[in-house]
């Protein structure tokens, strides 16, 4: 149930020797994303459990959904980056639908971040899919 934009990504990551190139890539990816609206980072939009400061602000569009978001990390924004390119452009039952920890599995995420990051990254999924749900 991936969108074209994340695999694209799972492709770039299979031409990639190791972790390390691809941990630059995230945040890369990261790095070309534009930057979170300052009117933006609200209590309303910061996600709780993450280590670093994130904020997702999403969007329903001709029913499509779509967020923007924004850390004070760099790999954070990368992850951030990666999750726009897996949900950006579904219907909001489709987001609920798509089993993130799979998909991100075959980046080799999983395996790859330390457990603080990890469960960031589980808190950014939780909100995103708690958005889409609360526009059914």
């Amino acid at each position: 149930m991936a969108t074209a934009a994340f695999e694209e990504i799972v492709e770039d990551f299979e031409f990639m020797e190791d972790w390390e190139d691809r941990y630059r890539h995230v945040i890369d990816l990261g790095k070309a994303m534009q930057p979170l609206d300052d009117a933006l980072k609200v209590p309303a939009t910061k996600v709780d459990g993450c280590a670093s400061q994130v904020w997702l602000h999403a969007t329903i569009d001709g029913g499509e959904f779509r967020f923007d978001g924004d850390s004070d990390a760099m790999i954070v924004r990368g992850l951030i980056a990666v999750l726009r390119c897996l949900y950006n452009g579904l219907g909001h039952k489709d987001v609920v639908a798509v089993d993130a920890k799979a998909e991100l599995g075959r980046l080799g995420l999983n395996d790859h971040l330390s457990s603080q990051r990890s469960n960031g990254l589980r808190s950014m999924i939780e909100r995103i899919r708690e958005t889409a749900m609360a526009q059914a």
